[in-house]
This record gives structure tokens, C-alpha cells and sequence, in this order.
């Protein structure tokens, strides 16, 4: 099959796997971090990073394709500055093909991002008609921008990534929304728990510990968050997970 079918087939799957979300009960933080890979395989990008608004309406890091791209999100949140929050804000696309260019637009954002190895960024809003709730940053290694043909492709997955978030039967109640938006939220401060004792445990980095965990809890039919939480509060034994350990790399 050639790249192009390859591609094809790709996007094809990516959107089957998201319109499931719209009938059927989902884990949102498996689903929003396979969407962040799916952006990279889909798109002219080499890391993507996923925020969505609490109850207070403040944006948090909710899913990431690299390490990195976490960071790199949670500076712009320290740090109250970058394309993600322009774009929740405003509700509008932000992009900006050169971050050496950018250091008067975004003078901690810009240099901060440079140091991480990206040099360009696309921000995308997450939304449905006039609600915003989240945006989706993509990230480069090199200058340059998406094509119109990217743009399109990576607002269609935030848009009906955004959807299955806001499913009919949530939407007749805000607050159901709210709660379950929030969840995903609290849940990521388990996973970041988890993680960190895994790769503690076994040797690992970040990175890997996630993937650790996110296997696990496929081989296993669990919820990410509630093996994250058992593993943070000790009532999952792990020490059978030594067959999947990996090392850290050199």
C-alpha cells in the first residue's frame, strides 16, 4: 500500500474511532491522547499537545503525543502566554510557522518552546458552534506551516473530537459537562502520579512509563484513570508487570 492509501486509511479509521464516542460510553483520556498521536500520524506535524477548560473556564494540559509537548503546554500555562491560550481565548486558529520570529509576540512562550526542539506551532480551537472548550497545539521540529488541506484535516478532528465531548445527552444538562470535563482533568494528576512511581520503579522515562501504564490498562479492559489510581495508591501490584519492563535509553 502506498503512503498515500496508507494515509487514507488512517484518517479513515481515526474518524470511525471518533464518531464511536457519540454512541457509546468512552475513556476520555485514552481518547484524547490517541487523538494527539492520530494527529501526528495524520498530519505534517511531530508533536501535538491537547488543553480543555475546567469549571472556572481556566485551560489545563489534558493529553500530549511527547513528553516534550507536555512541558512545553505547561509552560505556556505557568506562564500565562502562547498560541493555545490565544486560541481559546479568541476562539480562532493561531499559527505561527517560525517561533524565531516570535519572541516579541511571545517573549517566555517562544524561546521556551525553541528550547524544547520546536521551531513552528498551530493552535486549533476545540469547539462546537460558539463553545470553546479546549484547543489543540501541533508542533514542528522545522519552520513552516500546515497546508490548507492540514488545517482542514486537523480542525475536523478537533471539531468532532469536541463533539464526542459534548455528547446530546450531556448537553441537555451543563453541568453533567462540567463534571465530566473535570474528571478527565483530575484524572491526569493521577496518571502524572502513576507515572512517575513506574518509572521510578522500572527504570523509565516518562514517556515510556505512560505507555507502560496505557498498555496495561488496555490488557487488563480498565479505565487509564482507575489503574493510574490503583497504582498510585498501591492497591495494584506491578511487580507482575516485570515482564514488560523496558529500559531507559542511553
Amino acid at each position: 500500500m502506498s503512503t498515500g492509501q496508507d494515509r487514507e486509511q488512517l484518517l479513515a479509521e481515526t474518524f470511525v474511532e471518533l464518531a464511536d464516542t457519540l454512541v457509546a460510553d468512552f475513556d476520555v483520556v485514552d481518547f484524547l491522547h490517541g487523538l494527539a498521536d492520530r494527529c501526528v500520524g495524520l498530519l505534517a506535524v511531530d508533536a501535538a499537545g491537547l488543553m480543555l477548560a475546567d469549571q472556572r473556564g481556566s485551560l489545563r494540559v489534558i493529553a500530549s503525543s511527547s513528553e516534550q509537548a507536555r512541558l512545553v503546554e505547561l509552560f505556556q500555562l505557568q506562564h500565562e502566554e502562547g498560541p493555545c491560550l490565544e486560541c481559546y481565548r479568541t476562539g480562532q486558529p493561531v499559527s505561527e510557522p517560525d517561533l524565531a520570529a516570535a519572541t516579541r509576540r511571545w517573549p517566555s512562550f517562544a524561546p521556551a518552546a525553541i528550547g524544547s526542539g520546536f521551531a513552528a506551532v498551530q493552535a486549533l480551537p476545540m469547539r462546537l458552534r460558539d463553545e470553546v472548550v479546549g484547543a489543540m497545539n501541533l508542533f514542528r521540529h522545522t519552520p513552516g506551516g500546515l497546508t490548507e488541506t492540514g488545517l482542514r484535516v486537523g480542525q475536523a478532528l478537533a471539531d468532532v473530537a469536541t463533539i464526542g465531548l459534548l455528547q446530546e445527552r450531556n448537553l441537555r444538562h451543563q453541568e453533567v459537562v462540567a463534571e465530566q470535563l473535570q474528571g478527565a482533568l483530575n484524572s491526569r494528576i493521577m496518571i502524572e502520579q502513576a507515572k512517575g512511581l513506574l518509572a521510578e520503579r522500572f527504570g523509565l522515562d516518562m514517556g515510556q512509563a505512560f505507555e507502560l501504564l496505557r498498555g496495561q490498562a488496555r490488557q487488563q479492559n480498565r479505565r487509564l484513570a482507575a489503574l493510574a489510581g490503583a497504582v498510585a495508591d498501591g492497591s495494584e501490584d506491578v511487580s507482575r508487570w516485570e515482564a514488560v519492563r523496558r529500559p531507559r535509553p542511553s
